[in-house]
């Protein structure tokens, strides 16, 4: 059987470059992102990871180079189609989660499906079961705010993973989240993914976070170094 790296990649970026005024924040980035790989982005606070995750989750338009996934450059693909791709084969999870303070967590992780025009009683259902493969099903009827910080990450995890998609985007996930909280998050993403077939971007500052990839890149001052496999990781 070929290993996770022989495999040709679901995501490819060649030549990315993004300046935010008179900073440049991407210089000429290559990466290859593969089904079933968690690979790890670090560094320092500043050296333009969220920049490569926004561009590379056709959140902005690169100024130069180009990603390509399933086929199509997404600096290519007009707005709409875009964000359809957000809701469907792709899902970001952020920092602070960024649920929607008003909707419960059953709600919050089934919006994705029902604005794809999922029936309300089959969206509450998948969302439920993601809940529970996030260990946060009797959280189901509490809103945000009711809710530990873990507590709420894990739910927005859920959120991204309930439609599916082939790449999950996660930027800092567990930035805001004390150490306990941040493991339980990792080790159910971690598995969630391997056990899918996900390909997860992890962007983190964190040498314990990036512990859970299986390959780990560096991006300092916008320049991004080859990746190496993490010692340890079997597939």
């Amino acid at each position: 059987m070929s290993s996770t790296y022989e495999a040709a990649p679901v995501l490819a970026a060649r030549g990315l470059a993004k300046a935010h005024g008179t900073t440049r924040a991407l210089r000429d980035a290559d990466l290859d992102l593969r089904a079933g790989e968690i690979l790890a982005v670090c560094g320092p606070s500043g050296s333009g990871k969220s920049t490569l995750l926004h561009c590379l989750a056709g959140i902005v338009r690169p100024d130069e180079g180009s990603v390509r996934y399933a086929g199509q450059s997404l600096d290519l693909l007009p707005e709409a189609r875009l964000s359809e791709l957000r809701r469907t084969e792709f899902g970001v999870v952020f920092q602070f989660g960024q649920l929607i303070p008003e909707l419960t967590a059953l709600d919050n992780v089934a919006l994705p499906l029902l604005l794809a025009g999922t029936s309300r009683k089959e969206a509450h259902g998948r969302a439920g079961e993601w809940l529970e493969r996030f260990g946060v099903r009797g959280q189901a009827a509490l809103r945000p705010g009711a809710m530990s910080g873990g507590q709420a990450q894990r739910v927005a995890l859920a959120r991204a993973l309930v439609t599916g998609p082939k790449v999950v985007f996660a930027d800092e996930p567990t930035g805001a989240l004390d150490s306990l909280a941040g493991e339980q998050v990792m080790t159910a993403l971690a598995h969630t993914a391997r056990e899918s077939g996900t390909a997860v971007l992890l962007i983190t500052h964190d040498a314990q976070v990036a512990a859970y990839a299986d390959r780990e890149v560096s991006l300092r001052d916008g320049v991004l170094t080859a990746g190496t496999t993490v010692p340890g990781v079997t597939r």
